[in-house]
């Protein structure tokens, strides 16, 4: 049995990034990570990600700098990026890379499936499956850290009320990219209709020499394979070769309690932390598993559980706001095609193109226009209460 002081459940971009972090200070780290899993993930990550996080450029499949929003009616809005750009990642490439980054830092790397935590007296201990001998290995820790995903397993097993976490379904298709005109590969398209999702939205995001085409939804019963067919149909991607197919649950939120009070700290989708409204997941998984390695470590060091608490406390300290615009945004427009085709209309708007990418790529709210942030909310309330047409 091998002794760690912190074993990390998942190598994602969240378990990836603790394990790097805390390897990085100087602690006995391991991983487990599950092999031969690429979850559904438009890949989207913001110029932020890419300079706090040292992401070589290599890793950047596409640049995007023009998001369309796609109405119910098949209106198209086109958004210009300016001063920046959407950065696209593979995310088979981009998690093997941060994995094997944190292997670099003296991360120990175990392949296999989580079983269980056990606790005998003095001992804090960690189950799992290996994948290549089949047989049960077990690590001992002072520390955890669950990094597994939105149906988290340790979170169901270690965590009251784990089973109950509220999560959407979220599928894609990669396919090669075509070579017609129709098609940008600088462009990512954002398709707002109820026929592709009833409560979220469909997209079309290039990445070099492929494409993710996908859609999610909260609502039982949807066919996502349905859906993304007609949606490759309506975006002439019909006859493009398909070169996998990925579905997996997205959370809707942050938990409430993101450690055990004993030895156990959240992140990433375990947490919940996707982003309302856009989904993204990418940059909050990563800034999720930063803050858990800096609770993890004071914890080490002062053996006070207490510490665990300082990674919800730091996370939702910088993010809690946005997360709440965004939840009230989804609230507001994602309910009917009505609602969806105002939403797209509003997109039309300079300063809320100009303030929607400055945010997405700062990570922040811009609070330095007043008068355009007074006209956007005007154009909300007319909107939402039907003041003014749909497509206006």
């Amino acid at each position: 049995m091998e002794i760690f002081e912190a074993v990390i459940i998942g190598g994602g971009p969240s378990g990836a990034t603790a394990a790097h972090n805390l390897a990085k200070s100087g602690k006995k780290v391991a991983f487990i990570d599950k092999a031969g899993r690429i979850k559904p993930c438009g890949g989207a990550i913001p110029p932020r990600l890419i300079l706090d996080f040292d992401i070589p450029d290599s890793q950047v499949v596409a640049k995007i700098k023009t998001a369309r929003m796609i109405s119910p009616t098949a209106r198209k809005v086109d958004m210009p990026i300016e001063n920046g750009f959407v950065g696209m990642v593979d995310r088979e490439n981009f998690d093997d890379f941060l994995r094997g980054r944190a292997c670099r830092a003296g991360a120990t790397q175990f392949t296999g499936t989580f079983l269980k935590i056990s606790r005998p007296p003095g001992e804090t201990l960690v189950h799992f499956k290996d994948k290549k001998t089949g047989e049960e290995r077990i690590l001992q820790t002072r520390a955890l850290i669950a990094a597994d995903g939105a149906r988290s397993n340790v979170v169901r097993s270690e965590m009251p009320g784990g089973r109950e976490i509220p999560y959407v379904i979220a599928y894609h298709e990669i396919v090669k990219a075509p070579t017609h005109a129709s098609y940008d590969p600088d462009r990512c398209d954002v398709i707002y209709d109820g026929k592709i999702s009833p409560d979220f939205y469909g997209w079309v995001f290039p990445h070099g020499k492929v494409a993710s085409v996908g859609m999610g939804t909260g609502v039982d019963g949807v066919d996502l394979k349905a859906a993304t067919l007609a949606l490759r149909k309506s975006a002439g991607l019909l006859e493009c070769e398909t070169v996998r197919r990925e579905g997996a649950p997205i959370p809707l939120r942050p938990l409430d309690k993101w450690d055990n009070g004993q030895d156990l700290v959240l992140a990433g989708d375990a947490a919940g932390v996707v982003a309302p409204s856009s989904g993204e997941g990418i940059y909050y998984a990563m800034v999720g598993g930063e803050e858990a390695a800096k609770a993890t470590f004071e914890f080490l060091e002062s053996s006070n559980p207490s510490k665990l608490k300082l990674a919800r406390k730091r996370f939702m300290a910088q993010h809690k706001t946005v997360f709440k615009v965004l939840g009230a945004m989804q609230n507001a427009y994602y309910r009917s095609d009505d609602r969806r085709e105002r939403f797209v209309s509003l997109c039309k708007d300079k300063d809320v193109q100009r303030l929607t990418f400055e945010a997405y790529m700062n990570k922040k709210l811009v609070r330095t226009k007043p008068l355009a942030h007074l006209k956007i909310m005007a154009k909300n309330l007319a909107h939402l209460t039907g003041v003014i047409k749909a497509t206006t």
